[in-house]
């Protein structure tokens, strides 16, 4: 027998790999960057999920590609969004759009694209746990990289993105990566605002948390995943934002109610120890996020966001079932909605709204019945810890509008694709050791 016989298969690029690269991609590359030469803006993230989209309707007409088949309810979702999408943009289109507004619509409607397609490529291509592993860790290791930056960015006041130089783009806007609230800097690391990256830090954190302790009952080495833990806590608070804090307070909840107890009493000694550092290190940035909470009536953020229901409820009623179209609420011709249903149910109608809630349901709900299917501790973790990070999003599609945000869209629909992956590969090991 040969060497080249005896030597290991070399494992090909799938749906893992691709979906590993849009991580590097949608996380490292600043988020105000897009891609030159085009008619439209399109940020390099973006187009590689329009490339998945692409993989993914060919991958379904051919058995070559690896793409699996079969019924899944997290696919099923994904399906009813993208129709309920598609079904609001043709009433939209059918009726007199003025020129600005259909643009945009179409831009929107791109966007949109790319994320299911990212979704699909997650959901039917990443398979078996070991690859979803493989992507979940890159999302970790960007974190913590996006951290360190915003760690630069908030000790010196100095934005390093500013001299990431990528071929092939141009600045999209001014959008400052550091901005101040109370005399302390907010910054936004590579995303494009400082809730923004707060949430990113949210939605990642329980999957770090995983890894860290699997790490450790594992017997392998846990100290890198335990330091890309506390870069991404300490990214969350620089933030310096409400939302992060809610979603990860949402998030907590599911980790606790599923934890063993002695994990759940470790995990608070620490957040509590933590906090005191960051108290200590830090002053005035605890005292900053809390005065969030302690004075929500009289903040000014939290006015804004709720003196516009009576112009939200009258858009509604006009078009109730599908919206007035998707992308055709244009700022700064129209108040902003600081809140994702809120724009949802303008936008795409009660149909839009349950078809939005009902992606990251059906996610959460595989992902916990991947916990009971799963027949080994570690991806009984893996499937609470995912539950966890997409009530993340879930919750702050309340409090800030998700789908503006390009970095945090992209995680939240990797994640949703993800959890489908994980209950495949669940039910079918179960249904192979049965």
């Amino acid at each position: 027998m040969t060497a080249t016989a005896l030597a290991p298969l070399r494992p090909r690029t799938d749906g893992a790999t691709f979906s590993a690269l849009f991580v590097v991609i949608l996380m490292v590359v600043p988020a105000r960057l897009i891609l030159r030469g085009l008619p439209f803006a399109l940020t390099p993230a973006e187009a590689v999920g329009l490339f998945a989209f692409v993989w993914w309707l060919c991958a379904h007409l051919t058995l070559s590609l690896g793409a699996a088949k079969g019924g899944n309810p997290v696919r099923t979702a994904i399906y009813l969004y993208a129709v309920a999408y598609l079904a609001s943009y043709a009433q939209a289109a059918i009726s007199y759009l003025e020129p600005r507004e259909l643009e945009l619509a179409d831009h929107i409607g791109i966007i949109a694209i790319a994320m299911i397609g990212i979704a699909l490529l997650a959901c039917d291509g990443v398979r078996g746990t070991e690859r979803i592993d493989l992507v979940l860790k890159t999302v970790v290791v960007c974190g913590a990289i996006i951290s360190v930056i915003a760690v630069i960015q908030y000790v010196f006041t100095y934005d390093i993105t500013a001299d990431i130089p990528i071929p092939g783009t141009r600045i999209r806007g001014e959008a400052p990566a550091i901005m101040e609230r109370n005399g302390l800097n907010r910054v936004a690391a590579t995303t494009s605002h400082p809730i923004e990256f707060g949430v990113v830090c949210s939605m990642i954190l329980p999957i770090a948390l995983h890894y860290a302790f699997a790490a450790g009952q594992l017997g392998r080495p846990a100290v890198r995943w335990w330091l890309c833990v506390g870069l991404i806590a300490v990214g969350l608070v620089f933030s310096a934002s409400r939302s992060p804090v809610l979603g990860l307070a949402a998030a907590g909840l599911i980790l606790l109610g599923g934890w063993p107890h002695r994990r759940r009493v470790r995990a608070v000694l620490t957040l509590l120890l933590f906090l005191v550092v960051v108290r200590i290190t830090v002053p005035g940035l605890l005292g900053a996020i809390t005065g969030l909470f302690g004075n929500i009536g009289g903040d000014e953020s939290v006015r804004y966001r709720t003196s516009d229901y009576g112009i939200a409820l009258e858009a509604i009623s006009r078009h109730p079932w599908l919206g007035q179209g998707h992308g055709t609420w244009y700022p700064p011709y129209d108040i902003v909605f600081d809140n994702q249903y809120l724009l949802t149910a303008v936008e795409g109608g009660i149909i839009g709204v349950l078809t939005l809630v009902g992606l990251f349901v059906a996610a959460i709900w595989a992902s916990l019945r991947s916990r009971w299917a799963a027949t080994d501790p570690t991806t009984r973790d893996l499937g609470l810890s995912l539950a966890a990070a997409l009530t993340v999003p879930l919750v702050g599609c309340a409090t800030f509008d998700l789908n503006a945000f390009e970095t945090t869209s992209g995680i939240a629909f990797l994640f949703v694709g993800l959890s489908g992956a994980l209950l495949r590969a669940t039910t079918t090991t179960r249904e192979a050791s049965a």
